[in-house]
């Protein structure tokens, strides 16, 4: 059985698609870009500003399914710059660092939605 997820907190979705959805005991994110939930606007500043508004969204996603950043299995990471790749690693160790971080994959794209700097996307247990 599957269950939808959509909070207030996070961006709410710009397609036909939800902000994650629940199946067993697993979540499944959309991938969340550094719109501010509240303003509906992108964030300002650069990388790490992005990532940290990416992760928050993330955050908030997970909490609304009753989960947190500590069950994150895996995460897909796009950024449309791969130089970046170093201080957005500084900002997601500060999330995920450590024994227990999850599995990642990282992608260079050539563009993201509303021109985002990072793009991440994950799954999560509950």
């Amino acid at each position: 059985m599957k269950r939808i997820i959509n909070t207030n907190d996070a961006p709410a979705p710009i397609g036909p698609y939800n902000q994650a959805v629940k199946s067993g005991h697993l979540i499944f994110t959309a991938g969340q870009i550094p719109v501010d939930p509240k303003s509906g606007t992108m964030v300002d500043g650069g990388i790490r500003e992005q990532t940290i508004q990416v992760l928050e969204n993330l955050k908030a996603v997970l909490e609304s399914a009753g989960s947190t950043l500590a069950d994150v299995i895996k995460t897909t990471v796009y950024l449309s710059n791969l130089e970046d790749f170093q201080e957005f690693n500084q900002v997601y160790a500060e999330y995920f660092g450590g024994e227990s971080a999850p599995a990642r994959s990282t992608v260079g794209v050539a563009a993201l939605p509303k021109g985002a700097l990072v793009e991440i996307e994950l799954v999560a247990k509950s």
